[in-house]
């Protein structure tokens, strides 16, 4: 071998091994710089054997000798530097492209194959093997081991048909034909993993998932709706049934509010209305949470507004005065707050004996952000709410209250209150509490303090920090809980 040629298969054979070297200390952080380092030693390595006259995919028996061997490892480098930038084009394409993480899959099969056509062009190119007879006799090998394989393959493939579709990504929310339903955590060559509303987690086989039909309830985006039945005894017009519903649906702060929510009238008769509720809610996991509010605020509208359930069908038909609506008062209210509990009987009534009744139209401003407000107002009808620099805070329904803060702690008030559609109010001055507490010294520091406890969850106070999907169910629940006893 010449003199030249010879330094340069001593170099050939550096320069790979010196690219393996800077390859592996740069890390698998650094894919950008891997690659270029992988372009670089590789084109040094192509320009070498170029003037050292060596053909890499071309077979010439090797010498036995020291130069010989210089040059069957000088291919070998050369493949592995090909192959490495090979998959580090792959792997940059796939980040640069915005695939998800699934796409890992195709990832995978792809520096398969460029790892397999390496290997077999360094049996073929490097040591001279007969590559097509090895194809051939190995072929027998392959159809035994597929037949082996079939529900494996099956999985496999069925997971690359998926990851090509995409009818799912990772962190997407799935329902299957048979009812399950879950959100989609991982997904690999075989199966794919959810998890379910009840903390499960379900592994899915791709050929299962493959030859099913799926929905997938977080396209176009995580919004999801719910359907409530409601019948209703027919002593009213359907137009105020119809009213009163969406009343209810515009008073809850669980459900999404844009698009606004529908009622439809289903069928009616001698027995009953029927009622159809569609509201959305932000994402699958807050359904049960949601329809949970609905519920309670049409039972609280339908007394308002002296609506009355009709029974199930199949069961006894409604005669004219088996049932009666509970009638709305000021002292049926102050029975349904929690912050009065502790209130004998005799007190609830002093108290709704100063209550007087209002009828407010839409749009009236109730309390001043800032103010300390010398009344408490009971929702007897229709829906207010409570905003902060134009924003909406919350939502209240008959059966909330505004002005304890004011009237039980002499504190200002956080929000601005105003009425969304028509209402009916009971007013309580202080005076008339001032006159109750006067009797009980300790009744005002326990109502205080319990004003304190639940700090700004009073109506007219701050809200509690927002959850992830925009919501302030928290606020709600907290305030209802305290002043509604819901």
């Amino acid at each position: 071998m010449p003199q030249d040629t010879f330094l340069l298969t001593v170099l050939i054979n550096l320069l790979g091994v010196a690219g393996i070297v800077v390859w592996h200390l740069q890390g698998r952080s650094r894919p950008n710089e891997r690659l270029v380092t992988q372009i670089v030693f590789f084109l040094a390595m192509t320009v070498a054997l170029v003037f050292a006259r060596i053909v890499p995919f071309r077979f010439d028996a090797p010498h036995l000798d020291s130069s010989g061997s210089l040059i069957v490892l000088a291919k070998i480098l050369w493949w592995t530097h090909l192959s490495w930038a090979t998959i580090g084009f792959v792997r940059i394409y796939i980040v640069l492209d915005g695939r998800p993480r699934e796409a890992r899959l195709i990832q995978d099969l792809l520096v398969a194959i460029v790892y397999l056509g390496v290997l077999l062009s360094v049996m073929a190119f490097v040591f001279g093997v007969p590559i097509g007879t090895l194809l051939a006799t190995s072929g027998v090998f392959a159809i035994i081991l597929g037949l082996a394989l079939q529900n494996t393959l099956g999985d496999v493939f069925s997971g690359i048909a998926l990851t090509l579709g995409r009818p799912y990504t990772i962190g997407d929310w799935i329902l299957l034909p048979d009812g399950t339903e879950g959100r989609v955590v991982a997904s690999n060559w075989r199966s794919t993993y959810l998890l379910t509303g009840a903390h499960n987690l379900v592994v899915m086989p791709n050929s299962v998932l493959a030859k099913q039909g799926l929905t997938n309830v977080s396209k176009p985006d995580e919004t999801h709706q719910i359907v409530l039945a409601v019948r209703i005894v027919p002593t009213h017009a359907p137009a105020l049934v119809q009213m009163v519903m969406l009343e209810a649906l515009s008073s809850c702060n669980s459900i999404v509010q844009e698009p606004p929510s529908s009622v439809s009238l289903m069928g009616i008769d001698a027995s009953a209305i029927d009622v159809q509720l569609y509201f959305r809610v932000m994402n699958p996991g807050q359904r049960s949470s949601a329809r949970n509010d609905v519920i309670d605020l049409v039972y609280r509208h339908c007394n308002a507004n002296g609506l009355v359930f009709a029974r199930p069908l199949g069961t006894q038909v409604f005669q004219d005065g088996e049932i009666a609506a509970p009638k709305m008062s000021a002292l049926a209210l102050l029975r349904s707050i929690a912050l009065f509990s502790d209130l004998t009987e005799g007190e609830r009534e002093q108290l709704s004996a100063g209550a007087v009744e209002k009828k407010i139209a839409a749009g009236e401003e109730l309390l001043a952000k800032g103010s300390v407000s010398g009344r408490l107002l009971l929702i007897g009808e229709g829906v207010v709410l409570l905003r902060d620099q134009g924003e909406i805070v919350a939502r209240l329904a008959p059966g909330d209250m505004l002005g304890a803060r004011g009237v039980i702690a002499g504190q200002t008030e956080s929000h601005q209150a105003l009425t969304l559609t028509p209402a009916t109010l009971y007013e309580i001055e202080k005076s008339t509490f001032d006159n109750l507490v006067a009797g009980r010294p300790g009744l005002i520091e326990d109502l205080a303090r319990r004003v304190g406890h639940h700090g700004s969850h009073n109506v007219s106070g701050s809200p509690p920090p927002i959850k992830s999907d925009g919501t302030r169910a928290d606020l709600v629940h907290a305030i209802r809980v305290m002043l509604g006893g819901s």
